[in-house]
């Protein structure tokens, strides 16, 4: 049985990949703060009485280190953990209050996601020989340019892809695959708060669908949908002042007083 571990699970696409692996037969490991959500959720799952529940902060390390030791000795052995959590809110650094909002989104997108895999690599680097292990990140389209009034998320985006490259070279030799995701636009809780348009807006069970086939093959980088990946490729290759052009007028994604709780 495939075991999987998937932080931010209560809700949007750490919900929709956890239903995606759920039917395919895997034990599923739900991580995120809300009990009640987590519990919701098990129970819609296929054999419920197999997936596991894990309440927690994920900038808490100790407690995301100790729900990992506990899911290993309950599966056995772990083939895929999926760094999901993460928060987005607009974020202005001429604004010094924004600072705190700044920090939290660092900690929970980046930080988090390298608490999460250092939890497993060891397990994983005993188990590779025997076992097919992926290391999944889940970076953003905003991580390729740094979008405005986004600063924050698309600075931890950022260094989630690159994070997990580093990663990924770090850990070949040992047998384990680290897997880059970078959504598009997918319709969750995080953008349906978005008064802007959202080209490609993609539903977060079909985004699932082809995260699980892109972790399945061990593929390096992957956005989704394809059609942001051409507009990825074409955000790098335009020059800075036609960017700053564009982008200097584009809508920005308002400002809040406070962290929203970790989702997906």
């Amino acid at each position: 049985m495939m075991n999987v571990f998937i932080t931010g699970a209560s809700s949007g696409l750490g919900a929709a990949l956890a239903r995606s692996y759920a039917q395919q037969g895997a034990r599923v490991a739900l991580v995120a703060r809300r009990q009640p959500q987590l519990e919701q959720l098990r129970l819609s799952l296929p054999h419920p009485e197999r997936h596991c529940i894990y309440a927690l902060d994920v900038t808490d390390h100790a407690a995301l280190r100790q729900a990992a030791q506990a899911f290993i000795a309950e599966a056995g052995a772990v083939q895929v953990v999926i760094a999901n959590a993460g928060v987005s809110m607009g974020t202005l650094s001429a604004h010094q209050e924004d600072y705190v909002v700044f920090e939290r989104i660092v900690q929970t997108n980046l930080m988090a996601t390298v608490a999460t895999f250092s939890a497993f690599i060891p397990h994983m680097q005993h188990i590779a020989g025997q076992e097919a292990c992926r290391l999944v990140g889940i970076g953003s389209v905003a991580g390729i340019r740094g979008l405005p009034g986004a600063e924050a998320y698309s600075a931890s985006k950022a260094a989630v892809i690159s994070y997990c490259e580093s990663l990924r070279v770090e850990l070949a030799r040992d047998g384990i695959r680290v897997v880059t995701i970078a959504p598009g636009y997918i319709d969750t809780p995080m953008t349906q708060v978005n008064t802007f348009p959202m080209p490609f807006l993609m539903p977060a069970e079909r985004f699932a669908a082809q995260a699980v086939k892109t972790i399945a093959a061990g593929t390096s980088y992957r956005v989704i949908p394809w059609q942001m990946g051409i507009v990825a490729k074409l955000l790098r290759l335009l020059p800075n002042p036609l960017y700053d052009f564009i982008f200097s007028r584009a809508p920005q994604k308002p400002r809040q007083p406070a962290p929203q709780e970790p989702s997906a």
